[in-house]
């Protein structure tokens, strides 16, 4: 697979970081993108998402409008995963952070690809081994781990998996740096990889605090981003990131050590029951009635 060139991209899942990683590879790096998901609505919702993030771009002389509209004309949305695939030299699966989800669209995903293309998760924890296991050809598989938001974040962490091919890690290498990405290798497939496994714990220990009615969400976030220069607090992170998927990562992080200390915190799991997911549901810590403003809240 080493000097395989990329042309065409399908990207499985249009939501949050999906819908980014779909136009990172259109806009960046120009490829021919197919963008998959599993409803009609959510296609349409991640196509809104990419404009939005457009006009943006055009409104700050990013780029321009003709380039807006040429990005636009690369991405391709569908609902048929034969459709998506089709052609594509790269896969990026972007689905939500369910390993059976995962496992399930594996299996189907390995049934259709081309046995030479490359199958890379987005995901933030689960075992690139297990999903390789699901395959066909698991030397073709390999952890692509983008960060949110995806047009923004320099980074791409890359995760081998037990079988993963030297071959498949320098053509992914390759393809993060025709998107403008810097990468870092995860050599052992070890849950949270690099980022998060330092990352949750934190996070998870801010969310104790307010459980614990330690101190308000605001007053923990403050403390944070003055007293360690964190650009964004903890909590609010964690509604950027979503707590469903954060307490989806604490999980697995937690059943692949076996330790105590990666234990999410309860008021999560109650958040999680109740609904209140962060930004994309309007309520987690704080308050989201719009993008740009936040109102501090109690926790639940």
């Amino acid at each position: 697979m080493s000097g395989t060139q990329i042309r065409k991209v399908a990207v499985l899942g249009a939501g949050l970081m999906g819908h980014g990683i779909a136009q990172v590879c259109a806009q960046t790096a120009g490829y021919e993108v197919s963008l998959l998901d599993v409803k009609q609505e959510l296609v349409d919702r991640g196509v809104a998402m990419i404009k939005d993030s457009l006009s943006k771009f055009v409104s700050k002389g990013t780029i321009d409008k003709p380039k807006a509209d040429e990005v636009m004309r690369r991405i391709r949305p569908t609902t048929d995963l034969e459709t998506a695939l089709e052609g594509a030299q790269l896969v990026i699966e972007a689905a939500s952070e369910n390993p059976k989800l995962k496992v399930d669209l594996y299996h189907k995903v390995s049934e259709l690809m081309s046995p030479k293309s490359i199958l890379a998760s987005n995901t933030s924890s689960i075992s690139i081994t297990l999903l390789a296991s699901a395959t066909k050809n698991p030397e073709n598989v390999v952890g692509m781990h983008f960060f949110n938001p995806p047009q923004l974040m320099p980074l791409i962490e890359i995760i081998r998996g037990a079988k993963t091919s030297d071959a498949t890690v320098d053509s992914i290498k390759a393809a993060a740096m025709q998107m403008g990405k810097e990468t870092v290798l995860c050599k052992k497939d070890s849950p949270g990889f690099i980022v998060n496994r330092v990352l949750m714990p934190a996070l998870n220990e801010a969310a104790f605090l307010v459980s614990e009615g330690v101190a308000d969400p605001e007053d923990i976030d403050k403390a944070i981003t003055l007293g360690l220069g964190w650009p964004m607090g903890p909590l609010k992170l964690l509604d950027y990131v979503g707590i469903d998927t954060a307490l989806s990562i604490s999980d697995v992080m937690m059943q692949g050590f076996d330790d105590n200390k990666y234990r999410a915190s309860p008021n999560l799991r109650e958040m999680v029951r109740a609904g209140l997911l962060g930004r994309k549901s309007g309520k987690g810590f704080y308050e989201w009635p719009s993008p740009s403003t936040t109102k501090a809240k109690a926790s639940p």
